[in-house]
Order: structure tokens, then sequence, then C-alpha cells
């Protein structure tokens, strides 16, 4: 059932999308000549007005056709001054802006929904070890239940739960391996790890090892984390959720930027991650479902805002450069080549997302849960 919850998220999402952008095109006075969600032959529909609506065969996403998106397109005789290269470029842009402009507000509207009336979890996650990576150093020697009191003498005492797990991540990560990192090899120096057990101090040398998943050293050790969550402000709710938004566009900035780095790319989903991830963010209750459709709907927006074609960025980025241009169109061939660069580069990146997410499924998993 959990995937049928999924796929009608993923259908939200694009129909909230392509409404954003059959709003604005109306409301601006363009001609919009079919409004369908997926791709593919047509399974059903139905015409009002001038718009014919419905669904089709092949569920990859959904489209909105405004005619004249094309300069070269015939519009039906009478309708010539309706065409979206007859308008102004502001309401071009605002146009194709409209659909990702949904997805983000949608996105800060689910979070604050999420954090207002769910609360927030307190935080009160244990240096306590819950689980350890199989065939990794800790898996040899730490049990489940022990306490992590120091890491290379460092114990941080006055500090949360929670910060003390971060600062013994970054004790970890001061453990290199020798050369380019790659994934499973050890570090040249084991670290030196104190925890509590049955009442005692025991110390253990454990060898930290990198992940290509995770982009860093590891110790091998999954923590005890109490899920506790408190009711929290209206405002709280607000900045959190903000804060949450703004990471997730910094880190997507910085996977496109360094788009071409090894490690950068093993970040890119597909579909197929994203859905899956989502059917495990489902199983763990209704919070981590929603919190998973606001950052997916977050991401849909700051994706289709990249500069290039097909996306929405592409036709905002050339609507941009007309106006420069003293308003004088950019040529169509000009636009058709760019259209292939673009389609070239979003095939790329699905191609990129699939072959992450297979290493993924076949390896050990999304791990959504920790």
């Amino acid at each position: 059932m959990s995937w049928v919850y999924v796929f009608l998220g993923f259908c939200a999402l694009i129909l909230l999308h392509e409404a954003g952008h059959f709003v604005a095109a109306k409301k601006t006075g363009m001609r919009v000549e079919s409004f369908f969600l997926f791709f593919g032959p047509t399974l059903w529909s139905f015409k009002r007005g001038e718009t014919e609506y419905g669904v089709k065969c092949i569920p990859l996403g959904g489209y909105v056709k405004i005619n004249g998106m094309n300069p070269e397109e015939e519009m039906p005789p009478g309708e010539e001054h309706r065409a979206y290269y007859k308008q102004k470029v502001w309401k071009r842009i605002v146009v194709a802006a409209a659909g990702p402009a949904v997805n983000i507000v949608l996105a800060f509207v689910i979070l604050f929904l999420v954090f207002g009336i769910g609360g927030l979890n307190d935080g009160s996650a244990k240096p306590v070890v819950g689980e350890t990576t199989p065939n990794s150093g800790a898996a040899a020697v730490l049990k489940d239940g022990d306490r992590i009191v120091a890491v290379d003498g460092h114990s941080y005492k006055g500090l949360t739960g929670a910060e003390r797990i971060d600062k013994f991540g970054e004790d970890i990560r001061s453990h290199k391996c020798e050369g380019k990192p790659t994934n499973g090899c050890s570090a040249t120096t084991a670290a030196e790890v104190t925890v509590l057990r049955d009442g005692q101090e025991k110390t253990f040398q454990i060898t930290p090892h990198y992940s290509d998943e995770a982009g860093r050293m590891l110790l091998g050790v999954g923590w005890e984390v109490n899920n506790h969550w408190v009711p929290i402000s209206t405002g709280e709710a607000a900045n959190h959720s903000l804060d949450l938004m703004g990471e997730v566009v910094s880190k997507t900035g910085s996977v496109f930027a360094h788009i071409f780095e090894a490690e950068k790319r093993k970040e890119i989903s597909s579909v197929v991650g994203i859905s899956d991830v989502g059917h495990e963010a489902v199983n763990n209750g209704w919070r981590d479902a929603f919190l998973i459709l606001a950052l997916v709907s977050l991401s849909l927006g700051l994706i289709n805002l990249v500069p290039i074609l097909p996306l929405d960025g592409g036709h905002i980025f050339w609507a941009i450069v007309e106006k420069i241009r003293g308003g004088k169109p950019v040529s169509i061939k000009v636009m058709e080549r760019a259209t292939i660069i673009g389609f070239a580069l979003v095939l790329m990146l699905m191609v990129i997302g699939v072959s992450n997410d297979i290493g993924r499924i076949t390896g050990e998993g999304f791990n959504v849960s920790k």
C-alpha cells in the first residue's frame, strides 16, 4: 500500500507543478491547448473550452501545452496575439517560473505543517551503539548498547548527545586513507575508542573506513536515537522549515557545481531511488512521509530552475537574454541547439541517477532510517 501512496504523492506534485504553469498562462492571456498527466497515448480526456484535459499512459511526468512556445508554430485564426512568444518577456518569465514556484511554496507549507502539528524531534540522539556495519572494524569489537565515552581521548563532556556524536564524527574523519579515498579503504591509523559496557570502561583500537555513499570516513556505527517529538511554536516551525529548505538549496547547488567530481555525482538519485526512499519513509510514519514529499517537491522546483532547455529555467534564461538584447528574439536555430544540449544533459543526469540507485539497491540500500 505504501507504494500507492508514493505514486499518488508524485502525481500530486506533478499536477500542482503543471497547474502553476496552466493558471499563470491563463491569467496572462496565453492560449493553453492541453493539460495532461503523464506522456504517451491518451487513456482518458475531455475538452472544456479551448483546453483538453486528460491522462496518458506512460507515468513519467506531465505537461501543459501552451500554444506558440515554438515561434514557427501556426496559431488558430484570430488567436495569433495569444501565442507564448508574442507575449512580453515578464509574462513569459512568470509562466515559466510558476511551476517551480508552486513546488517551492508547497515544500514550505508541508514542512511548516509537519513541524507545526507534529513538533520537532528533541534531538536526544545518544552516543550509544544501536547497530554496527557488517565487516567493519567496529563490528568486530563493539556491541549494541555500548556507550561511547571518548574517541582519541576526547570525551566532550558538557555537550548534548547529538553534539558529542558530531564531535566524535570529526575525530573519526581526521583519520585518512593513504592516497585517494575509495569505497571501503581503511584508514592508515586506528582510532582509540573508549566505551562504557556493563558499568566498566573498555578501550579498543578501531580502524575507520571510507564510504563512497557517505562521502567520508566512518567508524561503522549506527547510533541509538530516541524519537521523542516535542511541540514548537509557529515561529519556530517557520524558521525550522526555512532552515531546512536553505540546507537543501545549498546542497543541491553544491552537487551541480561539482558535477564532474566523482564523489558529488554519487549524490545524484533518480525517480527509482526517490520512490524507494519514499516507500521506506511511508513505512516509518506520517512525519517521514510528508518530510520526504516536501523535500522532493523542493528538489523538483530547484532542478526545473536550472537554466537549460527543456527545463523551465531554460525558458526563463532565454527570455532574459532576449530582454538584454533589447527585445530582439533569439534565433530558432540557437534555441534548437540549446534544446539538444539540454536534453543530453538531462539524459546524462538520469543515467547517473539510475546507475547510483542500482548500486544502492544492490548494495546496502538507502538507509533512510539512519
